[in-house]
């Protein structure tokens, strides 16, 4: 077999977002959803290229974007996070919305512009134990980021 033939891979940082409460939010108010989804999806792009970043995937109510730098992805989601608080106080928003967002290094495959792997998988899955509003960040992050950002951390356990 030659190396050619092994899916290209490379280490990045990796952030995942998600909205909380997406699908009761579609049941409770389709059309206001959509349309607070589209603002935020504004937001998580109009800020990203400042970041060294770039989002590679925008499916349904979730968000997936790689960074060349982690301190960098740390730093544009506690930027979201701030920025999504600024726009549910619009009191034309209707429905308010939410994220929860995760951040993790890793090893994954390229498939063209898309990212597939563990270091995507374990992103996600930090996402999913973030509180609403939140960031939840892997050991590896926290490694890479402790002793460069004045953010206070807790330690969630393994």
């Amino acid at each position: 077999m030659h190396d050619n033939d092994h899916p290209k891979r490379k280490l990045t940082t990796i952030l995942a977002a998600d909205v909380v409460g997406y699908s009761r939010l579609m049941v409770e108010d389709e059309d206001g959803t959509h349309k607070t989804l589209k603002r935020c999806r504004d937001l998580f792009s109009r800020h990203i290229d400042q970041h060294e970043g770039r989002i590679f995937n925008m499916a349904g109510d979730s968000v997936l974007a790689e960074f060349s730098s982690t301190v960098e992805a740390v730093r544009y989601a506690i930027e979201i996070q701030e920025g999504l608080l600024a726009l549910n106080e619009d009191p034309n928003l209707q429905p308010k919305m939410m994220f929860r967002i995760g951040i993790n290094v890793g090893d994954v495959l390229v498939d063209g512009d898309d990212l597939f792997g563990d270091g995507v998988n374990i992103a996600a899955r930090m996402e999913s134990i973030a509180e609403a509003g939140g960031i939840c960040i892997s050991g590896s992050v926290y490694e890479l980021v402790y002793n460069k950002l004045s953010f206070a951390f807790v330690d969630l356990g393994r």
